[in-house]
């Protein structure tokens, strides 16, 4: 299966990034963005305040979707070979993530900012909790069956953990209501996933 790596931009790490004040994008309310979330209600931003703790993390939380939405994938390559329950929790963890991804990509066009962190910013950043190397996707890629089952298992623990640390660190720091949202969602959902993987670890 044709697959893309992600690049593991240092930017991605500054999900963890301090707030250091608010900012009020010059877009007008008729410049709102309405996404769906991942239980499928819309969510609509008229609210355009913002600060840089709110940024960093829609700036780093989309990379690490994006990665999660890429495991997801390969889990369900029929060439794999993973079982109905890795392939159930993949088809989820794919039909909940895509829609963030697009939500927080609305976000930040609507703020008017990069969807990269400039990787020259001399603040303090903190690398990204959870997100896999390119040797540990190839790795993924060349196993199948119960062995793929495993280690997916594990590397997407691993991955939920660093969502869930990043959102519980933008609730202690951000502002945009919309964000706050997200990240609760984020905690909750994936949280409750983790539970379901490590049980099946247990098996």
């Amino acid at each position: 299966m044709k697959y893309r790596h992600l690049s593991i931009l240092a930017a991605v790490g500054t999900i963890g990034l301090a707030a250091c004040g608010s900012h009020s994008s010059s877009l007008g309310s008729s410049a709102s963005v309405t996404t769906m979330n991942s239980n499928g209600t819309a969510l609509s931003s008229p609210n355009t305040k913002f600060n840089t703790a709110d940024v960093a993390f829609a700036q780093g939380m989309v990379p690490h979707h994006q990665q999660a939405v890429e495991m997801a994938d390969i889990a369900l390559d029929p060439m794999i070979g993973a079982s109905d329950q890795v392939r159930k929790l993949a088809t989820g963890i794919k039909g909940a993530q895509d829609p963030e991804i697009k939500m927080m990509t609305d976000w930040l066009t609507t703020w008017g900012q990069p969807m990269q962190m400039d990787t020259s910013m001399t603040q303090t950043m903190s690398p990204t909790q959870g997100m896999m190397s390119t040797q540990e996707m190839d790795s993924l890629h060349a196993v199948k069956g119960a062995a793929f089952d495993t280690m997916w298992l594990e590397m997407m623990i691993r991955h939920h953990k660093g969502a869930i640390s990043s959102a519980q660190t933008v609730k202690a720091s951000g502002s945009n209501s919309d964000v706050l949202t997200l990240a609760d969602q984020i905690i909750a959902g994936q949280q409750a996933e983790i539970s379901v993987m490590q049980a099946l670890l247990a098996k």
